[in-house]
């Protein structure tokens, strides 16, 4: 059984108080550019983007938008709508089972507005062809009827935006990737982005925060957003029940040991799958499913949730044989490095 996870970048519905973590997490999201902190390169090419396409009174090409969990995809999506000053309507690749779920969504955009589309990848295959003529030609073709009384209607649809989201573009099918006019990736964050993003939560949900918490805090939180206003979160928490409420750097390092959230942003789940590979096998590459069958969870988890930022810190590779744990993950574990690493 999966370990429930504090750095885990999916969102939670669980009960936080009165209101649940997905509200909250709504009500810390920035609505515009000048709010949204980080991703700068991205944010000046969609700047240009939407200002050309307001000036000539057009809506912006269709965006696709890929990277880790918890960088923001969704939270730039509404910013995207905001800026052009148009609705958004959001939904899942999962969500869309039929072709006639993908038309009623479509028939019901009005004239610029944009539709996001979270895991796009998921859709099925026939839900893809439909999207193709509606990104394409705004022309929705339906079949209506059965049997020899089946026949084919096209309908006009108004000129809207789809905004992609995924994280895993290799997924994607190609002639659904070549219909997006703008493809941009999400990058993790600065550490000091990441501070700027918890001061700026922390101000929105009514507390206390020092600078130096917020600093200790932008280095346990994997350079992700999601992770760090989580984080902020349940610290805000310990503050609430065990000080005055304010967050300082004591009550920040208390927070965090019980959380067991190490210097570097690992939790036991991450120190648990390092370790499962070393005391098993070494430095030896070990496969996907062989790491999953250790952990107890699925080998889509080990690749979306724990590798991508394992990676980042150099402590997995991967190579034709397997993942393999550094020699840098030996020594931040404790562990003994094998002789032929040294």
């Amino acid at each position: 059984m999966a370990v429930e996870r504090i750095v885990d970048t999916s969102v939670h519905d669980e009960d936080s108080g009165d209101i649940d973590e997905q509200e909250i997490e709504i009500t810390l999201r920035p609505q515009s550019f000048a709010d949204y902190v980080g991703q700068d390169r991205l944010k000046r090419n969609l700047k240009l983007a939407i200002d050309a396409a307001k000036k000539r009174e057009e809506p912006i090409d269709h965006v696709l938008l890929y990277g880790p969990p918890g960088l923001g995809k969704t939270t730039m999506a509404t910013v995207i709508a905001n800026e052009m000053g148009k609705n958004i309507r959001i939904t899942a690749g999962p969500a869309i089972e039929r072709a006639g779920d993908l038309a009623s969504i479509l028939t019901n955009l009005g004239d610029g507005d944009v539709l996001f589309i979270d895991e796009i990848h998921r859709l099925s295959r026939t839900v893809e062809e439909v999207l193709y003529s509606a990104m394409e030609d705004f022309k929705l073709d339906i079949v209506i009827g059965k049997g020899p009384a089946a026949r084919s209607v096209r309908l006009d649809l108004p000129k809207f935006t789809v905004i992609g989201a995924t994280t895993r573009t290799g997924a994607l099918a190609a002639p659904l990737r070549d219909r997006f006019g703008l493809i941009h990736r999400l990058e993790f964050y600065s550490p000091t982005e990441i501070s700027q993003v918890i001061t700026r939560a922390a101000t929105i949900l009514d507390s206390e925060i020092h600078s130096d918490s917020a600093d200790l805090l932008s280095t346990r939180a994997r350079l992700t957003p999601r992770i760090a206003n989580r984080l902020l979160k349940r610290v805000r928490d310990y503050a609430d029940v065990n000080g005055d409420g304010i967050i300082d750097s004591l009550t920040t390092k208390k927070a965090l040991a019980l959380l067991e959230i190490d210097e570097l942003g690992l939790d036991p789940a991450d120190r648990h799958l390092l370790t499962s590979i070393i005391d098993n096998y070494g430095n030896n590459p070990v496969g996907l499913n062989t790491i999953a069958a250790l952990t107890g969870d699925e080998a889509t988890t080990i690749e979306d949730f724990y590798e991508p930022y394992l990676l980042q810190l150099g402590f997995i590779e991967r190579t034709p044989r397997g993942r393999r744990v550094t020699p840098k993950a030996y020594r931040h574990l404790g562990k003994t490095i094998p002789e032929n690493e040294q």
